[in-house]
């Protein structure tokens, strides 16, 4: 007994030690669940509520996100309600007396998080009624951009029973949601009847499109929303092994329409105004409108008599931008111009009506030097020469020329006089130059540009040219004559060029297409109208490209944003789904069953700009796994309501 008292003791100072030893707790593993639904007052699917006052309590800390924004009330109130939490609870407060006899609903989206980690409570929604009846039929779908097929984010989904086409801009929606960053929407709580749905970028939150510049999407058939029961499968997975556990079949309620695809779009309109005038130097008059307009400004200097002709214009071809080139040197010399400007400008009544405004335009003088400032103060400012730039240009193209493109040639200023032989075009041939054997002229690159001209030649593949201009080759409106010039240039070789051919199928032939070649960037490189169900685009640069069809209802080769006055809808693009890879020299066929992918999924993902959360956090993680070598493929969400 006693031998076995010191070996007592060395045993309970180890357990001691051990007990006393400081070290940081693991914490556990990190909370991924968002908030659960524990109750509500009054409890959710009530009927005969008359409290304003709606508490929801969850199952630990939580947190309402930009409420404003996200959270939507439906039917729309004038005053909206006031949310927001405290604890395990989530509040409610409305500040007007509730409609009668009406079923509410309140989507939170996902603006309902957990205090510690943020997990978000996705789609949650709380419904009751101030009647005897709750109305649960719902009509769900999506608004994706006509021209981009975006997913439109945030837009305001809502529908009338009244079906006049007034009721858009006049009264508010009755029952609204509003799209998630996949620009679904589901519109909660309708009884049966007969509603037209709309989308609206609602920027002035009445619940409206009472702004013509509010983007917006309209559909054109009338909707009657419908309810049916239906066997639906749920698959069980085993969370050890990944396998399937259980198959199980239950039965539930479909509630439809539950496809409803809006395009959304902008309108043509724009409140039409003068948004900055300037003189930008003695010689020229600047007007920037907001707006394109389809007429110019009336323009008249007052004060000064004896004036016609005074100015060439230049201009951009929606006549916003307009630049007036004074023409007499005894105008130009004026310090102060005053002029009268005539034109149409949106009325408080959203309509274009004409004004006159009386500008004055005020001509910049050089600041002085250190030598201008030991000049006798009494020197007057106005004995300065007016400033008019001599008559210089320069070469648009590059050295390296296009075979598909005209060389591109701009002035100082605009042209009055162009003497054509003066322009001599030569090509290398034995390293001796020869002019070249095909008719050619220097030509106005277009009706709106006076300082530009172009030549348009078939060029051969790497093949060098010279061209000499001649001096006084071409006058301007000033009386200067332009110096002699060599420019020399080189065309790409038929090897630097690729081709890419879409033969297209599954798409409508009643309607003319075309086909837009798109950058990684998503932006327009070719237009191509489709002939024969087909469309090649030729002379391009190796690279990785993207495409996109149009329905061109007018056949005009452009595309044409919807205007609801008139009930038309938008030209729709359809994207090709995959990216197409060209090198040099090589030709390339695509087959393109347009309509074999889902509407939303067409996009690809590596262009797409409006990303979900969902496909945010997936790229993320993606991105952490793969080495610095590696390639990322395209991003193809899981979830498809279209299929």
């Amino acid at each position: 007994m006693k031998k076995s008292i010191p070996y007592i003791i060395f045993l309970l100072s180890l357990l001691l030690a051990a007990c006393a030893s400081i070290g940081n707790p693991t914490g556990g593993p990190r909370d991924e669940d968002p908030p659960r639904f524990v109750k509500a007052n009054p409890a959710p699917g009530s009927t005969n509520v008359s409290r304003r006052k709606i508490e929801i309590e969850f199952n630990e800390l939580v947190n309402v996100k930009d409420a404003f924004t996200k959270v939507v009330v439906s039917p729309p109130s004038s005053q909206v309600p006031r949310v927001s939490s405290l604890g395990r609870k989530v509040t409610v407060q409305f500040n007007d007396t509730l409609l009668p006899n009406t079923t509410y609903s309140i989507d939170f989206a996902d603006a309902i998080e957990d205090n510690n980690e943020a997990n978000k409570l996705q789609g949650f929604t709380y419904t009751f009624s101030t009647g005897e009846t709750l109305d649960s039929l719902r009509i769900s779908g999506m608004v994706l951009s006509a021209d981009g097929s975006e997913p439109q984010q945030g837009m305001l989904v809502g529908v009338y029973s009244n079906l006049a086409d007034s009721a858009l801009s006049t009264l508010p929606f009755e029952r609204v949601a509003k799209t998630d960053d996949r620009g679904r929407f589901s519109i909660l709580g309708l009884s049966p009847g007969s509603y037209r749905i709309f989308a609206v970028n609602d920027v002035d939150n009445d619940y409206k499109r009472s702004n013509p510049e509010e983007a917006m999407a309209f559909y054109d058939f009338i909707l009657s929303p419908s309810s049916e029961r239906v066997n639906a499968t749920d698959t069980v997975f085993n969370l050890l092994t990944g396998e399937v556990d259980t198959i199980v079949n239950r039965e539930r309620t479909r509630f439809l329409p539950n496809d409803i695809l809006l395009r959304s779009f902008e309108s043509d309109y724009k409140a039409q105004f003068l948004q900055k005038y300037e003189r930008v130097d003695s010689t020229r008059l600047s007007f920037i409108f907001n707006a394109p307009s389809k007429t110019l400004p009336e323009l008249s200097i007052v004060g000064i008599d004896g004036y016609k002709d005074w100015y060439t214009l230049e201009r951009s071809a929606g006549n916003d931008t307009l630049t007036y080139w004074l023409r007499p040197r005894s105008l130009i010399a004026v310090d102060s111009l005053r002029i009268s400007a005539t034109y149409l400008r949106t009325d408080s009544a959203q309509k274009l009506s004409s004004a006159t405004d009386t500008l004055r335009f005020f001509r910049l003088q050089p600041k002085k030097g250190k030598e201008d400032k030991k000049k006798k103060k009494e020197e007057s400012a106005d004995t300065l020469p007016p400033v008019i730039p001599p008559l210089g240009f320069r070469m648009i193209s590059s050295s390296s020329q296009e075979v598909y493109l005209p060389l591109i040639m701009e002035f100082d200023t605009p042209l009055q006089r162009l003497d054509s032989a003066a322009f001599h075009l030569e090509t290398m041939i034995d390293s001796v130059w020869h002019p070249v054997k095909k008719p050619w002229r220097p030509e106005p690159f277009d009706s709106v540009s006076p300082r530009k001209l172009k030549i348009e030649y078939p060029w051969d593949y790497s093949t060098q040219y010279r061209l000499r201009i001649d001096s006084l080759a071409a006058e301007g409106i000033y009386g200067l004559f332009s110096d002699p010039i060599e420019h020399t240039f080189k065309t790409k070789g038929e090897e630097d060029y690729c081709a890419i051919t879409l033969n297209i199928s599954n798409f409508t032939d009643s309607i003319p297409a075309f086909v837009e070649l798109l950058s990684t960037s998503d932006a327009p490189i070719r237009r191509l109208p489709v002939v024969n169900g087909s469309v090649t685009f030729r002379y391009l640069p190796a690279g990785k490209y993207y495409a996109r069809i149009f329905e061109d209802h007018n056949g005009n080769g452009i595309f044409d944003t919807g205007d609801f006055s008139q009930l038309r809808q938008p030209d729709v693009a359809y994207y090709y789904p995959k990216i197409i890879s060209v090198k040099k020299n090589w030709d390339k066929t695509e087959d393109w069953n347009v309509f074999s992918t889902a509407v939303d999924l067409m996009k690809p993902e590596a262009i797409k700009k409006n990303k979900s959360e969902a496909e945010k956090r997936a790229r993320s993680k993606r991105n952490e796994d793969l080495n610095d070598d590696e390639e990322e493929e395209p991003f193809d969400p899981t979830r498809n309501p279209f299929r």
